[in-house]
């Protein structure tokens, strides 16, 4: 995609943001920024040919070789906007918090660039948190309305696997050891304004891919929570109602429409029959 997209999103009068420049030479540097927008997601970057090549990971990249991430394909990045971590103001385009969730050096298995172009780019990645070999994996089929931007991100097996793996668990900053929350509350951190308006709905309609995506990612994980709170409630038996009556009075249990335990054991006492009740019948003298 080189510069062309993101220099054409921009007008570099009114933003601070990095221009659009190739970089010259290749460090072979990666990045994944979290990104608090409209919706949460995991902006995973590779640099290559002279800019930061990008897709956009709405759960995250995970080091569990079961979890394949849905990553889409987003316009290339300068290289320089490789260490950003701050606040982009409200009512600017990405509004939100940026973290710099982890960083450093990745090594193709293979030519790079053939391996881009065919749809199977592998890969090792060495940063903070990220370790061992991972695949970036185009999908061939297409959903309607798709641009073809779909790849999944797929940890390999090795000796960094750790399965269950939890992102939520990682929610700092490898620059600076803030939480998401830390940086979005900093009135200190550096500020990038974009030209670009936002939508009515906070986002653009060239991004309801993404909103969706996360939105759905989010209805499941909610799902999944309250399923598990259920399954950990504990489930009203027979003792446990018998002990909650035994707490009450005979004047509560009555109003509360159940028998007091201490009535309930007594026994009743049965009246003796009287001539009255044996219908007057009289005994013979």
């Amino acid at each position: 995609m080189a510069l062309e997209e993101y220099k054409r999103k921009r007008d570099f009068k009114q933003t601070p943001e990095p221009p659009a420049k190739l970089e010259r030479g290749e460090r072979r540097r990666f990045v994944v920024q979290k990104h608090r927008a409209t919706r949460l997601h995991y902006d995973f970057r590779l640099e290559m040919e002279g800019v930061l090549k990008s897709w956009a990971v709405p759960k995250g990249p995970s080091l569990d070789p079961a979890d394949k991430r849905l990553a889409m394909q987003v316009e290339d990045h300068p290289v320089s906007y490789f260490d950003f971590e701050g606040i982009i103001p409200a009512g600017n385009y990405g509004a939100g918090s940026v973290m710099v969730w982890d960083m450093g050096t990745w090594e193709p298995q293979g030519d790079a660039a053939e391996m881009l172009r065919k749809g199977d780019l592998k890969f090792r990645l060495n940063g903070e948190k990220l370790k061992g070999d991972f695949a970036l994996v185009h999908m061939k089929s297409r959903r309607p309305g798709s641009k073809g931007t779909e790849w999944l991100l797929i940890k390999h097996r090795d000796a960094y696997v750790q399965e269950g793996f939890n992102i939520d668990e990682y929610d700092y900053s490898v620059l600076t050891k803030r939480t998401m929350d830390e940086i979005a509350g900093d009135q200190g951190s550096a500020e990038w304004k974009s030209s670009r308006k936002a939508s009515a709905g906070g986002a653009s309609k060239k991004n309801d891919w993404l909103a969706e995506s996360i939105a759905k990612a989010d209805a499941k994980k909610a799902k999944a929570g309250k399923k598990s709170a259920a399954s950990k409630s504990p489930s009203v038996t027979g003792k446990t109602l018998v002990a909650k009556r035994a707490q009450m009075n005979p004047t509560q249990a009555k109003e509360a429409g159940v028998r007091h335990p201490a009535k309930a054991g007594k026994k009743s006492k049965t009246a003796r029959p009287t001539s009255a009740s044996l219908g007057g019948v009289k005994k013979n003298s």
